[in-house]
């Protein structure tokens, strides 16, 4: 790997690590209702850092995807 390409991805991985994503799940019925839960890059949800609450409402909007809500997509969040 050449010195450029090495700090391009260097790059690329603090940018990545720096920003915040969402794992959203749009409603199949109403126009811009949903649920949104922080994520990573890759859509993976922390359940220890949820509150038991936001626990509840994520394991629920997996149990009905296809249901009620869309498959779920990563976003770049605009909450920090």
């Amino acid at each position: 790997m050449h010195e450029s390409e090495a700090n391009m991805s260097c790059t690329q991985r603090s940018s990545e690590s720096a920003a915040h994503y969402e794992l959203r799940f749009d409603s199949l019925f109403v126009e811009g209702r949903g649920m949104s839960f922080p994520c990573d890059a890759r859509g993976q949800v922390n359940l220890d850092k949820l509150s038991d609450r936001a626990r509840c409402n994520y394991l629920y909007a997996r149990a009905v995807v296809g249901r009620e809500f869309r498959t779920p997509a990563v976003r770049l969040s605009d909450l920090h």
